[in-house]
């Protein structure tokens, strides 16, 4: 029997079929090129080899494309009956969990695949997407933690460890290290988009705008060319130009690699749609750019199967008018809602808990019933991890928070949140003009002498 770069057993393979299966996982943990094209080789080379079909299924699985859950359920029953090894077998459940909705499930698995086999990059590597579909920081960090001690410099995966690692490390707060180990990844493999993204975090949640760029901006040749991540690491040096005030230049990159393509990538349309959101929360004319991004979520917004891309479906629809379509989208939450718990998966947990709520807000935000958001979005955003996404992804929530209290008058708590956010962020311009918004509002009826009383 044939065995990978780190010794497991792969049942079913020829060396054509190895080959392939292994440029197509390296592909994914650097992610460029095209590993579904890659791994299509090695089935085709090799028609019982089981693991190849589950690299396949997660390819399909975690991009959260609606068109992927019936091939990635495909791959699951063609590998069923193979003859397998237990760590393959386990491999396959897992993706099967997943193709049904059942993330939480698949990452358990996973997790025990990884227990037992410490050096399986793939079961590490999908875990940790799940981690972060599922707004799980703690497993970000020590799903990786718990392997990483059983690697080496000298083994080919191991750059991939290093980047999920300071992915894990900067969403649980610890930046200093996810710097250090982020870096290095990339010292080891320029490639790894992931690792460039994971320390772009890092200086986001810093709140440090010309370092991020300093980071991202020289190299931009090294970490976008044929990567399938190229889309967010542009998101992220935008970011960086827009904590900046420099509108001119997020809208020449939005213009450009963000969203130049008109890319229907769910992913892509993620980041476009957040990008202009926050443009517009800030009062930015950004012309007929929602028309675009909404057509492109119409069809995927009427599966209903992952609640954080449902959020930024109704951002496209309530800029373009769309308000019909938004109200679909949260009758279609509701059917979800509705639904028996092994029909729902996971996605009806993510919508109780954060994604109806949130969809609801930016619906209410659209409408003008700024009171109505605010209402909803406070008591959701303490634990908005729950339903996917990273902080700075998350961050969006906050911002329309802030603005729609501004919006409603309401000037106690539109104070109380720009002094939270400027004592996160106290260099910010942006944070800063919104502290002096908040500050202008002026009293509501009675609050004047309710102050002078306090004053007193």
């Amino acid at each position: 029997m044939k065995t990978d770069h780190a010794g497991h057993a792969v049942s079913g393979a020829t060396q054509a079929g190895l080959e392939a299966y292994e440029q197509a996982a390296h592909e994914f943990r650097c992610m460029i090129a095209d590993p579904v094209a890659t791994i299509d080789r090695a089935i085709e080379a090799c028609p019982a080899m089981p693991m190849a079909y589950v690299l396949k299924g997660w390819l399909m699985l975690l991009g959260t494309e609606p068109e992927g859950l019936p091939v990635a359920r495909d791959c699951a029953r063609r590998a069923e009956p193979m003859q397998a090894t237990d760590r393959e077998r386990a491999h396959v459940e897992a993706v099967r969990a997943a193709a049904h909705g059942h993330w939480r499930e698949a990452g358990r698995r996973l997790e025990d695949v990884a227990a037992r086999w410490p050096h399986d990059a793939l079961a590490l590597q999908a875990g940790h997407q799940i981690d972060f579909l599922c707004g799980d920081a703690r497993m970000l960090r020590d799903r990786i933690a718990r392997a990483i001690g059983a690697w080496s410099e000298s083994m080919p995966a191991y750059h991939a460890l290093l980047g999920m690692y300071a992915f894990g490390l900067e969403e649980t707060g610890d930046y200093e290290r996810a710097e250090r180990f982020g870096r290095r990844a990339v010292e080891l493999q320029p490639r790894d988009g992931w690792a460039w993204h994971a320390v772009a975090h890092v200086h986001e949640m810093r709140n440090r705008p010309s370092d991020g760029i300093a980071w991202l901006a020289p190299n931009a040749a090294t970490w976008s060319h044929d990567s399938f991540l190229a889309v967010h690491n542009w998101w992220h040096l935008a970011l960086f130009h827009l904590e900046r005030d420099d509108v001119d230049e997020v809208l020449r990159l939005y213009d450009g690699p963000i969203f130049g393509s008109r890319s229907a990538v769910v992913f892509d349309l993620l980041d476009a749609t957040a990008m202009l959101w926050r443009l517009t929360l800030r009062g930015v004319d950004v012309g007929d750019r929602w028309e675009a991004v909404a057509q492109r979520w119409l069809p995927i917004a009427q599966v209903n199967d992952y609640a954080f891309n449902d959020v930024h479906a109704a951002m496209s629809f309530v800029c373009t008018g769309r308000n019909a379509e938004c109200e679909h989208v949260v009758a279609r939450q509701r059917g979800v809602l509705r639904q028996a718990e092994e029909a729902a998966g996971d996605n009806a947990f993510f919508l109780r808990e954060v994604g109806h709520d949130a969809t609801r807000a930016i619906a209410a935000f659209g409408d003008g019933r700024y009171a109505e958001c605010v209402r909803l979005l406070r008591r959701i955003r303490n634990h908005a991890h729950r339903f996917g996404g990273s902080h700075a992804q998350r961050d969006v929530l906050d911002l329309t928070l802030i603005e729609a209290a501004i919006r409603s008058g309401d000037r106690a708590l539109a104070q109380a949140l720009a002094a939270e956010r400027a004592a996160l962020r106290p260099h910010s311009p942006p944070t800063r003009r919104l502290v002096q918004r908040a500050g202008a509002i002026r009293p509501a009826l009675g609050e004047t002498e309710r102050l002078e009383s306090a004053a007193a």
